[in-house]
């Protein structure tokens, strides 16, 4: 199961440089590719907003 990102992602960045396989791709709210992720949680333990959690 991999992890999503909400509406309240303000995409400062700090997920994208946490995530071991760059499943992170950057935007206005910041998206994670469901096949890419191996749902470790490493972005939403880091996530200030806590806009990450899992599917």
């Amino acid at each position: 199961m991999a992890y999503v990102i909400n509406d309240d992602c303000i995409a400062c960045g700090t997920c994208v440089d946490e995530c071991p396989v760059d499943a992170i791709s950057e935007g206005d709210i910041y998206k994670i590719d469901a096949d890419a992720c191996t749902d470790c949680g490493t972005c939403a333990d880091v996530c200030p907003t806590e806009a990450i959690s899992p599917a």
